[in-house]
């Protein structure tokens, strides 16, 4: 029998195919007739070169690209407008020129009177006073808010209830009230002990025990302790809680986990809370007066009714005392801040001597590195390397 498509004998033609199913006419038998026209169609060279080649030429977009860079290094760059920024500033400005300028015209100021009491013994007495009693309730206040703390967060229902009870106590009673409590203290409590509930105890006078500063600063650590354990307490529970699980999946103990691992990381939260609390606590020391303790408040309020004629140089004098005093703790608590945070930022926050060098260098026309300013040269040089080193790079550059 003869094929019908070649004129062949069917066995010529089965032997002409091969065992590819492909037989003399080119025919796929296994795919069928409608893939015929696939395998007549011409293969694509696969060189990277000749592909590339191709698909530059037919992408004229990297020219433009090239064009558009060297125009925008050429734009200059207009800042946005701020009017009303500039207005409010204004009126800052003449409010404060006007402030200053009574300063120098109102002779009500006392200023030469001002720089005879600023370093006078007295006021130096007193600031030395206020120094100590600030310095020991801080670090009082602080260790005792770390203990609250923990107590609070223990599983044990009785310190986490005695630490509650202690917090909303001290949080509610005026500070005033603490300090002219414990005043009086031996008036309640003549002789104070320790021993056997109900049972013999050692005893000693109040008075003897008790001086005017440490009922100053026990008053001021009993109120500060509760603030700051609640601080402590927040910046505990701010650290992440996979924090606590590594911590306890090394096998560390609970007080190692706290100590190595809680602790620093808490310190981040803590330090600019409990800093702000010892500005507090620096201020709440005039409070000391009222206990028969002469601080630097204390020593301005006798001098006042002693030279009346000279309250208000005095004010001024503890004004500036204070303003010293919580800037350099300003100072501190931003270096301290610094520490803290190197293990959460990749690169420190500039120090404000970094910031006012960097400021003078964009002044003096270095280090700007806006289009069209003084780095333009080296952007220029930039761009023209960029430009050199062909489409290619351009294209790579873009997928980065």
């Amino acid at each position: 029998m003869t094929d019908t498509r070649t004129g062949l004998p069917r066995d010529a033609t089965s032997a002409v195919a091969g065992t590819d199913g492909v037989d003399a006419t080119g025919v796929d038998h296994a795919a069928g007739a409608p893939d015929a026209p696939r395998a007549s169609r011409p293969t694509v060279a696969s060189d990277p070169t000749v592909a590339s080649d191709a698909t530059d030429a037919s992408d004229p977009t990297d020219t433009s690209v090239d064009a558009a860079g060297r125009a925008a290094l050429d734009r200059p760059v207009l800042p946005l407008r701020h009017p009303l920024r500039w207005i409010a500033a204004a009126v800052v400005l003449v409010v404060l020129l006007n402030f200053v300028e009574t300063l120098f015209t109102n002779e009500s100021w006392g200023w030469p009177a001002v720089g005879k009491w600023l370093f006078s013994p007295a006021i130096l007495t007193g600031l030395q006073l206020t120094l100590v009693a600030t310095a020991l309730s801080a670090v009082i206040s602080f260790t005792g808010g770390i203990v609250v703390a923990i107590a609070r967060l223990s599983r044990n229902p009785v310190l986490s209830g005695l630490a509650w009870g202690y917090v909303w106590l001290f949080r509610s009673v005026p500070l005033i009230l603490v300090l002219v409590f414990l005043y009086n203290l031996g008036s309640l409590y003549p002789t104070i002990g320790i021993g056997i509930p109900f049972g013999p105890q050692v005893e000693v006078t109040t008075t003897n025990v008790l001086g005017d500063l440490a009922i100053g600063v026990i008053g001021l650590s009993l109120s500060e302790i509760a603030y700051a354990s609640e601080i402590v307490r927040a910046g505990v529970l701010a650290v992440d809680h996979g924090q606590h699980e590594a911590a306890q999946a090394l096998g560390l103990p609970r007080r190692r986990q706290f100590v190595r691992v809680i602790l620093p990381q808490a310190l981040r939260s803590i330090v600019p809370a409990f800093v702000n609390q010892v500005v507090g606590l620096l201020k709440a020391s005039s409070l000391l007066f009222y206990v028969s303790l002469l601080d630097l408040f204390g020593v301005v309020q006798n001098l006042s009714s002693t030279y009346p004629t000279d309250i208000i140089p005095l004010l001024v004098v503890a004004t500036l005392w204070y303003l010293a005093l919580t800037s350099a703790v300003s100072v501190v608590q931003y270096y301290v801040e610094r520490w803290t945070a190197r293990g959460s930022v990749r690169a420190l926050p500039p120090t404000p001597f970094q910031r006012v060098r960097a400021a003078v260098r964009r002044g003096s026309g270095r280090g700007s590195g806006r289009p069209g300013g003084p780095d333009r040269p080296r952007q220029a040089t930039s761009a023209a390397r960029v430009v050199a080193s062909g489409p290619a790079s351009t294209i790579d550059d873009r997928t980065i």
